[in-house]
């Protein structure tokens, strides 16, 4: 399904993944051989090589790790959102996850902030590629 360069190119391989955010989970890859998680999503594990790795749930937890604020771009579908924040989370699991963080003002985000999933359901492609796809991102974590 073609989409436009906003939004993920979804294939046989990578279904499972954007199934589970529309369903509302986050799914890591977690290597059978080494043991180790890793995201993005590959075909093989990306410390050890091996091709033996699986779909795992993730937590949904995650910490700040960096971040920008986006004032202005003018290409669609971002001109509608700005300003934006676009970062790199540390997840539970251990993976990186470059991302978005929504809900909060960007002036209150701090390295080692607590986050927590949330999914925002997009408009993807045009044409025959269109509809919709689950974008996961972040937010501050929920007081316990």
């Amino acid at each position: 399904m073609p989409m436009d360069a906003a939004t993920p190119e979804i294939d046989d391989f990578t279904r499972p993944y954007w199934d589970a955010a529309a369903a509302g989970r986050l799914l890591i890859r977690r290597c059978a051989a080494c043991g180790r998680p890793h995201h993005y999503p590959r075909e093989f594990c990306p410390h050890c090589w091996s091709d033996d790795v699986h779909w795992e749930a993730a937590s949904g937890r995650a910490t700040l790790h960096t971040w920008s604020v986006v004032h202005r771009n003018d290409l669609p579908p971002f001109s509608g959102r700005t300003p934006y924040v676009p970062a790199v989370v540390d997840l539970a699991e251990g993976p990186r996850m470059m991302t978005e963080v929504v809900g909060c003002d960007p002036a209150a985000l701090e390295a080692g902030m607590p986050l927590e999933v949330a999914f925002r359901r997009e408009e993807a492609g045009t044409g025959a590629g269109a509809g919709t796809v689950t974008v996961p991102v972040f937010r501050p974590a929920a007081t316990p």
